[in-house]
């Protein structure tokens, strides 16, 4: 096994709650030595979010922390205090990259901008994550997960047609900036390997959102149609969403002529690939509602199982809807290894999700338990800048 990808880079997240930690975490899991700076007496503020697991002694840690910050390392520093700014300092020149997701222009007053510091390290990679950018008329808003899912068209199609709005229950405008922001770190690792030079990352959840949404827009782009909620459903492919059967829904994603033709020969009925307002897949798209309406008659003979069984036999993609208990502890996903045994600080044993990605001569693991608040405030100073002695106790 080779060393890891990301070994012997050192990486400064100012980051809190979801979008920074995330990117931070992602370094982490790939080798990065990723030291996270944290507000004395506080820290994250995650820190503090349930689930609390307590040890014998009552000693509580947040899963939710534990699931960012595994593989880091956690230094307490006051980044106003001018005590502590000695040694703030040092570390960024001894850094590699900064990951930083406070408001735009909190780093420059702070005189820890990326203009600032590339004086004494010109290779720096700093990246910023924030709601709405580094400029334009938005840039000082506040931003959190929903309202950038509401800001960014995703609330539009997502729920049901005519319902209420509805955000994604997974935080993807944060999540999703941090994927943007890992994969642009890494590229201009890659970059300054060759060049020596580093550089300003500006990534947004906004851009972020947008960014992921490339069929919508397109959509919006070609036909002038903004797209529109469908629930389960999709607006260019049918059958394909989630249907009820006799005791609970299921899906199926019949994305194609010859899967839909097996479809209508699972429920009995070959001729439904014959009546000409199903002849194609837009023209299923088109009239879906009808579509549902007819296989739900079919559908609510027998149960979902019954139905899953019988589409897999006939090769036709189709899933139960798991919840997270049904999906962890499925044998496919024990199988692909992303669930990991996890210690916390306070000698809980819990579980946790990997680095979900495969790669040849490399191989996730829990190097480092999350850290304890300030943890490893004198072992970094000592190892990045060969002394602890500008650090007030915290």
């Amino acid at each position: 096994m080779d060393s890891m990808l990301l070994d012997g880079v050192r990486v400064l997240e100012f980051g809190q709650i979801a979008a920074g930690p995330f990117a931070g975490s992602l370094l982490a899991d790939l080798g990065a030595d990723v030291v996270k700076i944290e507000r004395p007496g506080a820290g994250d503020g995650m820190r503090s979010w349930p689930p609390l697991t307590a040890n014998d002694n009552q000693e509580t840690y947040s899963e939710n922390f534990a699931s960012l910050n595994r593989n880091k390392r956690s230094v307490t520093l006051d980044l106003k205090s001018d005590v502590d700014r000695p040694a703030l300092l040092d570390l960024c020149r001894s850094a590699d990259v900064i990951i930083e997701n406070f408001r735009p222009g909190v780093m420059r007053r702070l005189g820890l901008d990326h203009e600032q510091l590339s004086e004494d390290n010109p290779g720096l990679i700093f990246c910023s994550i924030s709601g709405y950018g580094q400029t334009g008329p938005y840039a000082d808003r506040g931003a959190f997960d929903v309202t950038i899912q509401a800001m960014s068209g995703l609330m539009s199609v997502t729920g049901e047609d005519g319902g209420n709005p509805v955000k994604c229950g997974v935080p993807v405008g944060d999540f999703c900036a941090g994927l943007y922001a890992g994969y642009a770190v890494v590229s201009a690792l890659y970059k300054r390997a060759k060049t020596g030079r580093g550089r300003a990352i500006d990534c947004s959840m906004l851009g972020s959102l947008i960014g992921v949404a490339a069929l919508q827009t397109s959509e919006y782009f070609g036909t002038g149609n903004g797209g529109r909620r469908l629930g389960s459903a999709h607006p260019r492919n049918a059958p394909y969403q989630a249907f009820r059967a006799l005791d609970d829904h299921f899906v199926i994603a019949a994305g194609n002529d010859k899967l839909w033709r097996s479809v209508c020969d699972v429920v009995g009925a070959p001729e439904l690939a014959e009546r000409p307002e199903f002849a194609s897949q837009l023209l299923r798209a088109q009239n879906q509602y009808e579509l549902t309406e007819i296989l739900e008659g079919f559908f609510a003979h027998n149960s979902a199982e019954y139905w899953l069984d019988a589409m897999q036999a006939r090769g036709i993609p189709a899933s139960r809807i798991n919840d997270y208990a049904d999906v962890i502890a499925d044998p496919h996903v024990e199988q692909m290894g992303i669930v990991q045994p996890l210690s916390l600080p306070n000698g809980v044993q819990t579980r946790t999700t990997g680095f979900p990605v495969l790669m040849s001569d490399y191989a996730f693991s829990v190097r480092r338990h999350p850290p304890h608040l300030g943890e490893h405030t004198s072992e970094v100073l000592n190892e990045w800048v060969g002394t602890n002695t500008a650090y007030r106790a915290n």
